[in-house]
């Protein structure tokens, strides 16, 4: 009796571990040389090591260009990518790339849309916005559990108010149309504060609601601003503008920015990394 007990306690907690996952939006801040001593070739082992380390099982990324992206994929050989350059619907251009932990997880299905009054056509610039701005979207298959969630990662212009707002509405409508019901994690650079009404949109939009999962944490970890250009903004002048949303049939464990350096910083944003539960 005592070995079957053991063996369904064994069960029940494999069972309950699939299910949880853990996600990260990181900002890595495009290859500028003109960043000095904070150029990406300063940087690219360092943003690999703290992916490595903290091991996320989904990653949405922005700013990244492609090399960058080879550079990432090099020194994280667990990780493989989702997504196209935001110019030209290939390698030209900043990505938002997804990343996934390729032992855990399977592609279901993906792909991308551009943030615009077209959607469907590459390079498209949207409303008021200052460059072109895309989001891209999978449904990832935990290959134990076999459950599905739907990730959706993006970067908000940062000029243009009239092309975030009307960013906002074109994602939740989309993932409406996409997700029909399963647990959704968006990630992404979104040029707001948590004032601003972009985000209210976004969490009491409709046809769907977002959750900050910073104000759902069990556990908050970190401080409550993500943009720092490098340490070169003084604390009064840092802003949260870098989320992970979730629906309501999402637990929010953990929540962390993670405001660290490694001889130098990872990026002039934070990374921000979540542990999830999968209701």
């Amino acid at each position: 009796m005592k070995r079957v007990l053991f063996f369904l306690t064994v069960i029940i907690s494999l069972s309950l571990a699939a299910q949880d996952i853990s996600v990260m939006s990181f900002n890595i801040r495009y290859d500028n040389s003109g960043d000095g001593e904070n150029a990406w070739p300063n940087r690219r082992e360092r943003a690999s090591d703290a992916i490595n380390f903290y091991a996320p099982d989904i990653i949405g990324t922005q700013e990244v260009l492609h090399h960058q992206l080879v550079d990432i994929l090099d020194g994280c050989p667990h990780y493989d990518s989702i997504g196209v350059g935001r110019q030209d619907g290939n390698t030209q251009g900043e990505y938002s790339a997804i990343l996934y932990n390729k032992k855990r997880f399977e592609i279901v299905d993906c792909g991308w849309f551009w943030l615009s009054e077209t959607p469907e056509i590459a390079g498209a610039k949207g409303w008021d916005a200052a460059c072109e701005r895309i989001a891209t979207w999978a449904i990832l298959r935990n290959k134990e559990s076999k459950i599905e969630v739907f990730a959706l990662n993006t970067h908000f212009d940062h000029i243009g108010q009239v092309a975030r707002a009307e960013s906002a509405r074109l994602i939740l409508n989309r993932i409406a149309e996409m997700a029909k019901g399963m647990p959704v994690v968006v990630t992404g650079d979104f040029n707001a504060d948590p004032a601003d009404k972009v985000i209210e949109h976004l969490t009491t939009g409709t046809p769907i609601a977002l959750f900050d999962c910073r104000n759902m944490a069990r556990v908050v970890y970190g401080p409550d601003w993500t943009f720092h250009n490098f340490g070169r903004l003084s604390m009064a002048e840092r802003k949260r503008i870098d989320y992970v949303f979730v629906t309501e049939n999402i637990e929010v464990e953990r929540y962390g920015v993670l405001a660290e350096t490694n001889d130098g910083y990872l990026s002039d944003h934070n990374p921000v990394l979540v542990y999830l539960s999968i209701k």
